[in-house]
């Protein structure tokens, strides 16, 4: 069954390709976006984690051991990182990239000896809204690296182009370590979606049929404009839910009755 790219003909190399949208990429909040420098790339990194392990130390409990924060603090940072490569026959992450487990130990390092840190991004919006930023931005490289891995490692099968398995990856990519360790079994979802993972569901789906159909084929720098878009869909949706600004849950009215 067709379905996917067209087989474009070779156009001559001296004509120059016109770029409608290239102000997505041509400004600095966008070389920002996609992590342009090692060095916002680090950065970012350190937000990632540190916002985890802020989650972490609120929902472990204050007498639990050291070790079982930092592995659930190192589940929660690489869960997609770890799951995703298996999937695919890579490395994982956390094996792979030294810098990461770097990023993991200074954060809980801060986490553990500096608590008052963690209070006082409880209580600052401005912190916290520098951290979102961080962290989202990080883990919209996540999902488009590992959305677009497995679609290369994926071999096709009814379409011209493998479906379902890389958004599978760019979601479980994008989930951070909902699932991990796997004695919680359903329990993240027991309740519905979490924000970080419906987000990761829909980014990962409209992703990848971007780039394997024909609706790229006339986008310049294609994927690097679409983790642009994911990355400020990513932010939007950070700051939603870590302001409260989702509308609340509506009641149904026989419970109200009761």
């Amino acid at each position: 069954m067709v379905f996917g790219k067209k087989v474009k003909d070779a156009e001559p190399e001296d004509i120059p390709v016109e770029d409608p949208s290239a102000w997505v990429l041509d400004n600095a909040f966008s070389e920002f976006l996609l992590l342009h420098t090692n060095e916002i790339k680090y950065m970012c990194m350190l937000g990632y984690t540190y916002l985890h392990g802020y989650k972490v130390f609120k929902s472990v409990p204050s007498t639990a051991s050291t070790s079982f924060k930092f592995v659930s603090m190192l589940m929660a940072c690489t869960g997609g990182g770890i799951l995703v490569p298996i999937f695919i026959n890579g490395v994982p992450v956390p094996l792979a990239n030294d810098a990461y487990p770097i990023a993991i130990i200074t954060s809980f390092t801060i986490h553990h000896f500096f608590p008052v840190l963690r209070e006082v991004m409880g209580l600052s919006h401005i912190m916290k809204a520098f951290f979102i930023v961080l962290y989202e931005t990080l883990r919209a490289y996540v999902v488009v690296l590992m959305t677009t891995a497995s679609a290369e490692k994926i071999p096709a099968s009814l379409f011209s182009f493998p479906l379902f398995g890389p958004i599978i990856c760019g979601t479980i990519g994008g989930c951070g370590g909902a699932f991990l360790p796997f004695n919680k079994g359903l329990e993240p979802i027991k309740g519905g979606l979490a924000s970080p993972m419906l987000s990761a569901l829909v980014a990962a789906t409209l992703l990848h049929l971007f780039l394997s159909t024909s609706w790229s084929d006339e986008v310049v720098d294609a994927k690097k404009k679409a983790q642009v878009h994911v990355a400020v869909f990513f932010i939007l949706v950070g700051f939603t839910s870590g302001f409260g600004l989702s509308a609340p849950p509506t009641v149904p009215t026989s419970k109200k009755n009761n």
